[in-house]
């Protein structure tokens, strides 16, 4: 049976988004073809049809991934973000959050074009950031610093284990003084 074109792309896009999850949750090489395949509906045959390597689809499932985390960037200030960002639902649910703090040691350890993607996604969510917060040399530099301190914060806090005080305070801390510092920062005004 002959599959049509626009069903095709459907397939594709359920590989990718499905992959986006999987390997947020587990990490490029806890996640394998044929149980990524599998998750997906469909059969560990068809894989090398959508893509011609697993790393292939490791770089569009990055992007796939920030791509969902900028949509969830429009129209939100930078205290909103940080608010969500480093709340428990964000923290518990790594397969739907941010690449950066999910993958970002997973993607330092892989080739250079998975570093490209990686590199690409972090500017776009940063240009969002700076869409709807301000713009310039200053803002720009002050969203690269809350970045790095909040994806290391949602490292930390992961690395706990789920019923640790602990990871909770890496999340009430972290949130408290990125707000604070926000709120001194002259972009905020």
């Amino acid at each position: 049976m002959k599959v049509s074109k626009e069903q095709v792309r459907e397939n594709r896009m359920r590989i990718v988004e499905t992959a986006s999850v999987l390997f947020r949750e587990r990490g490029y090489d806890g996640v394998g073809i044929a149980e990524l395949m599998s998750a997906a509906g469909l059969t560990h045959g068809g894989f090398y049809k959508h893509f011609s390597s697993k790393a292939d689809l490791m770089s569009e499932a990055m992007s796939c991934g920030f791509s969902h985390s900028i949509e969830n960037t429009v129209g939100v200030d930078m205290a909103g973000f940080v608010e969500q960002y480093l709340s428990r639902k964000h923290r518990d649910s790594m397969g739907n959050g941010c690449v950066m703090s999910a993958l970002g040691v997973d993607s330092a350890r892989q080739s250079a074009s998975i570093k490209e993607s990686f590199a690409a996604g972090i500017e776009n969510q940063l240009a969002a950031l700076e869409n709807e917060n301000g713009s310039g040399d200053d803002v720009r530099a002050e969203r690269i610093s809350a970045l790095a301190h909040l994806v290391g914060a949602l490292m930390l806090s992961r690395a706990c284990p789920d019923d640790s005080a602990l990871a909770d305070e890496i999340l009430a801390v972290c949130r408290s003084r990125i707000l604070n510092q926000e709120a001194q920062s002259p972009a905020s005004d």
